[in-house]
């Protein structure tokens, strides 16, 4: 009868896994019952590992590569299984595959703003994101520490925990790089290696090689984004400073424009005198006089303050006195706008 048995009994002679494209990562070879016959083949295609585990424990891991199960292949297992030199009776492991291809366009983003913090600004509140790619570098430790006995582990298994992994890294990630916040969010490119080397040793704990980060975007605060906008209007034209108030006048130009148009506001009740016009004047005629290289930044003030018509200034205060008078200006606003008129009489 145990003679039928052991005639019955099926033996494993190949040994091999086919990919199905579903982002698999780690697949257990279907035993139930069987047993691996002696000299069995095991098939190892490029972009995968195998490993035997025998009673609990890694035997044996095996690279890209055909191989004869033997006592001479699987050292480690024979040892394990006090293998005689010459005996050569079926064996019982299990085989688990592991996909080392890298894993592409993986997501990565902050669901919710996190607060960082900077050297300049103090604590920053940012949302950003973007895509990784990884691989399984080591796949003992994957198996021991992630995939364990399961018959199959995905990409999607995965996801929340890596996830989690790089926003809980984010802020040591900037911290660590010395990178002032405004550049690290004007260069995206300096984010992403910020990232990769805080994140890479975090990766290696676990089996992973981490082998590429991308930042997509990263969203700042209204009041930090235009400090970024400024400073990015301040590269283009660099030290120039006939250029520099050239930009400075075109950026304000739109907004005062949009005041008068309203016909609401101190702004728009200005451009309505005329002020705002002859002040754009005077600042058009000291930006020519800046780029033709006719004196300096002191001169160019100079200049401006008395090319203010005494007439113009006295009317425009008359026309604030009225709007006080009818309760649009407060005293103080009144007071204020006074003084600055004066100045420029000065």
């Amino acid at each position: 009868m145990a003679l039928m048995d052991f005639i019955k009994k099926q033996f494993i002679d190949i040994i091999q896994w086919t990919e199905a494209g579903d982002g698999t990562l780690a697949w257990r070879f279907p035993m139930a019952d069987m047993e691996i016959q002696y000299g069995a083949s095991l098939t190892v295609r490029e972009s995968q590992m195998a490993v035997f585990v025998n009673e609990g424990k890694v035997a044996d891991v095996f690279g890209p590569g055909m191989y004869k199960l033997t006592t001479q292949t699987i050292p480690v297992l024979t040892y394990l299984k006090n293998w005689d030199k010459l005996f050569e009776s079926p064996f019982k492991s299990d085989v688990y595959f592991f996909s080392t291809r890298q894993q592409i366009d993986q997501k990565w983003g902050t669901p919710q703003p996190i607060t960082i913090r900077d050297k300049d600004f103090g604590a920053v509140r940012l949302r950003a994101f973007g895509n990784y790619n990884f691989r399984i570098a080591d796949p003992k430790l994957f198996h021991t520490e992630i995939s364990g006995t399961r018959d199959r582990y995905t990409t999607a298994d995965l996801d929340g925990q890596l996830r989690g992994l790089v926003l809980q890294n984010i802020s040591n990630a900037i911290a660590s790089s010395e990178i002032a916040f405004l550049d690290l969010a004007a260069n995206q490119l300096a984010f992403a290696q910020a990232l990769v080397t805080q994140l890479t040793p975090e990766f290696a704990k676990i089996g992973l090689k981490l082998e590429g980060m991308t930042v997509q975007n990263v969203s700042l605060p209204e009041e930090l984004q235009k400090i970024l906008d400024q400073k990015i209007g301040m590269g283009m034209v660099g030290n120039d400073m006939g250029k520099f108030m050239q930009y400075q006048t075109a950026q304000a130009i739109p907004k005062f424009a949009e005041g008068a148009g309203s016909g609401g506001g101190i702004a728009g009740d200005a451009m309505g005198l005329g002020a705002g016009v002859a002040l754009g004047q005077v600042l058009a005629q000291n930006l020519q006089q800046g780029l033709q290289g006719g004196g300096n930044a002191a001169q160019a003030a100079t200049a401006a303050a008395a090319a203010v018509k005494p007439d113009d200034v006295m009317a425009t205060l008359e026309k604030l006195g009225e709007l006080k008078a009818k309760g649009i200006l407060t005293q103080e606003e009144f007071d204020a706008k006074k003084a600055e008129l004066l100045k420029k009489l000065v």
